[in-house]
This record gives C-alpha cells, sequence and structure tokens, in this order.
C-alpha cells in the first residue's frame, strides 16, 4: 500500500495536507469529503504509477484474468490518517475494503466510512456498512448534511435510514440541535422528525414558520402550527400562534396564519387580508369570510371607492367579482396613485375584460410597476397596438420600462428593434 517513503504518498499527502488531515479539510463540511473522495480517484486515475501497493507493485491496472485468486492488501506499519483517508479514496475497491479495516477505531475518518456505504463494490458497500451500524447514534448525527447528500445516491440510503431511525430513538436533544443547522437538508430532516414525536411547542412552530429562511421548513411547521387550534382559542394561543403567522414576510405562512382564523372561529379577522399583496393570502381569506357566511365582493366594490389606502381592492374584486365590476376597475385606470393604476390593470386581467384602448395609454405612464401591468395585459392583443406608439416608445429619450415594453410588444407581432432604424437593442 502507500508507504512514506514512496512519490505517491508524497503527491496525494498535498490533497490532504499532510498527516494534519483535520488541518486540511473543512471537515464539518461535506463537499470537502466529497471532493477529496474525487479528487484522489481522478489522481490514481491519470496517475497510477503513483499508488504503489502490494495488489499492484508496477503501479499499472490490474488485468483481472480468469484466475480468481486476488491479492491481498497489507501495510508495512499502521496507517496514519492521512493515508488512511487516500486509501479509503483509491479507485482499486479492494484496497478501499483494506483500508475500512483500520478504520473501525478512526473517528476523524467517519465521513468517508460513510461515503463508502454507498460504494459500486459490493464488499466494500458491507463492510462499510457493517461499520456504520455499530456507530453510536451521536457520531452519526454530527455528518448529518453527508449522510443526506450520499443519500441521493443510487446506493446511498443505508445511511439516511439508519439515520433516520436513530433521529427518530434517540434522545429529543440530539434532534433538537439539528433544527438550527445551516444545512438545508439537515433542517428539513430535523424539522419532520420533531414534528413526528411532537417535541415543539405550537408557538415555537410559528415562530420557526414566520422566520425560516427554508420554505420546506416553513410550510411544515405553519401546518403543524395551524393544526394544533381549534375553536374557543384563548387569547394567549391566539398571540402566540396565529399572529406570528399573520406577521410573517412569506405568503404562504401568511396565508396558514389566515386560515387559521377559521379554526379559532375568528372569520371576520380575515378582512384585512382581502387585500394582501399575495394572490394566495387574497384567496384564503376569501374562503374564510365565505365559510364566516360573508361574501367577499361588496366589501372589494366598496373598498374601490377610496382605494389610495388599499390599492390591491382592484385586483381582489377582478379575482372574484362579475364582469359588472369591470366598470368600477376601469374608473382606477386614471387614479393619481400609481399603485392603485397598477392594481387596476390586474383586476382587469384577472376579471379577463382588457380592452385595448383603455389599457393603451399607460404604456406611456411614468411609473415602472403600472407599465408592466399593462404589457403584460396588451400581450395577447399586440396585433392591435399601433406600431407607430411603439417605434415612438423607442427612442433613447424614453425611459427604459417603457423601451423595453415596447421591444416585448413588437417581438409578440414578429417585429424585432435590431430591424428598426436608430433603435439600440
Amino acid at each position: 500500500m502507500l508507504t512514506d517513503e514512496n512519490e505517491s504518498y508524497e503527491a496525494v499527502r498535498r490533497l490532504t495536507g499532510g498527516a494534519a488531515l483535520a488541518q486540511a479539510l473543512d471537515v464539518t463540511d461535506p463537499d470537502s469529503w466529497i471532493d477529496l473522495d474525487f479528487e484522489v480517484r481522478e489522481l490514481a486515475w491519470q496517475r497510477p504509477e503513483l499508488f504503489h501497493s502490494k495488489a499492484s507493485p508496477s503501479g499499472r491496472r490490474m488485468n483481472r484474468g480468469p484466475d480468481p485468486s486476488m491479492p491481498t492488501v497489507t501495510w508495512s506499519q499502521t496507517p496514519g490518517d492521512a493515508e488512511l483517508a487516500v486509501a479509503l479514496c483509491h479507485p482499486d475497491g479492494r484496497i478501499r475494503e483494506a483500508a475500512l479495516d483500520h478504520a473501525e477505531k478512526r473517528p476523524d475518518l467517519l465521513a468517508l466510512v460513510v461515503i463508502r456505504c454507498a460504494d459500486w463494490v459490493g464488499p466494500v458497500r458491507e463492510r462499510a456498512r457493517a461499520l456504520l451500524a455499530e456507530t453510536s447514534p451521536h457520531r452519526l448525527a454530527t455528518h448529518t448534511a453527508l449522510i443526506l447528500r450520499i443519500g441521493r445516491r443510487s446506493r446511498g440510503g443505508f445511511a439516511q435510514d439508519l439515520l433516520t431511525g436513530a433521529l427518530r430513538a434517540g434522545p429529543a436533544a440530539q434532534t433538537e440541535a439539528l433544527l438550527d443547522s445551516d444545512d438545508r437538508d439537515t433542517a428539513r430532516l430535523a424539522h419532520r422528525v420533531a414534528l413526528e414525536r411532537r417535541l415543539l411547542p405550537a408557538a415555537r412552530l410559528a415562530r420557526t414558520a414566520a422566520r425560516h429562511r427554508d420554505v420546506v421548513v416553513q410550510d411544515l411547521c405553519a401546518e403543524a402550527a395551524v393544526a394544533t387550534l381549534r375553536e374557543g382559542t384563548t387569547i394567549d394561543e391566539f398571540t402566540e400562534v396565529v399572529v406570528p403567522l399573520l406577521g410573517s414576510r412569506q405568503p404562504r405562512v401568511r396565508a396558514a396564519g389566515v386560515t387559521a382564523l377559521r379554526r379559532t372561529g375568528r372569520h371576520s379577522d380575515a378582512q384585512p387580508y382581502l387585500t394582501d399583496r399575495s394572490a394566495v393570502v387574497r384567496a384564503c381569506a376569501r374562503w374564510v369570510l365565505r365559510q364566516g357566511g360573508t361574501d367577499p365582493a361588496p366589501l372589494y366594490r366598496a373598498l374601490c371607492a377610496n382605494p389610495a389606502a388599499r390599492p390591491a381592492a382592484a385586483v381582489g374584486l377582478g379575482e372574484c367579482g362579475v364582469r359588472e365590476d369591470a366598470d368600477l376597475i376601469r374608473t382606477l385606470l386614471v387614479h393619481p396613485a400609481p399603485s392603485v393604476r397598477a392594481c387596476a390593470v390586474a383586476g382587469l386581467r384577472a376579471l379577463d375584460a382588457v380592452r385595448v384602448d383603455d389599457v393603451r395609454p399607460l404604456l406611456d405612464d411614468p411609473s415602472a410597476a403600472v407599465v408592466r401591468q399593462a404589457t403584460t395585459a396588451l400581450l395577447p392583443s399586440a396585433d392591435r397596438v399601433p406600431q407607430e406608439l411603439l417605434r415612438g416608445l423607442l427612442t433613447e429619450d424614453r425611459p427604459r420600462h417603457q423601451r423595453v415594453a415596447a421591444i416585448r410588444l413588437l417581438r409578440a407581432v414578429g417585429i424585432y428593434a435590431s430591424r428598426i432604424p436608430g433603435a439600440r437593442w
């Protein structure tokens, strides 16, 4: 096998930084271990002469003929961590298998044992799995991120199943320690197990849903928090669970909070969310109000009478109104507030009541948000927008958002700006 004296160990030792393996690798980063496995194997295939061994004294790749006998792999002395790490990544399966016999009492190399559990060589894979099965749950948990990455491989399910079983049966503190992990997959698994074991109170679930950066964790915690509620919820429970959900910046979490209003019997509290900036939250608010016996359409019509404070009222009316409501929404196309004009266009689109002559003047609007909405509304009828108007929007003195709108509409009818004299696109 590799020895300190030959050229091969000196070459590969640079991959691991010599004997101080922990100093050469970020041992907490699963990608570091995966990269090490790949880099050693690449070097061995590119320069096999560097990897002398009893299995291949010349360094050449083995020619496996009909002789079933296989040479053994031995070390003249106990290998150090760095040499053993290289051996665990060697392209020759016999060397990897022999290295596993020395890895049992090397906790710093457990990550490579995890990788070998998905090895493509059966004996190596089985030996690594036997070692991992004897590992304490605490040590397994320290490599959760790596185990979950290896679990994506075709033979990687063993370590993942072992870890999941250990978390389900182990101490609660072991699972809770992984909840705040920076690794996305680790946090997801920890929260799933914690929810199965009912380790988290509803208030913590609500806070996590409102603040966590991962959408899967948000959904898991929001769903679980809402499931704990019932009609007759106390003020304290409402404040600890529903209020954080309603105050979240994430639309799906706010939608869960609005839905929770029905479970707590507070249907009328959904009214402010009729004009939420998110369509899914508005839809949930309408559903909750209907469950409480209130039709949201008249509420939207009343809000459209003074939409400056609630611009999304026009969108909401378009989402649930009738064709006759289009006239009310059209009056808002000339509202002085840009947000109201933009929402009015979106409301007409939702109601499928866009008229080219009404929306076309908004292509010249100073607000980029209004022009974007107008462009999207006009795209299905781009052939009905005068090309002279669009060409006029392409001049250099026009704001960029107006020029972009003209380009989009011209392309919708097969005309490209490169064919237009003076257009810089």
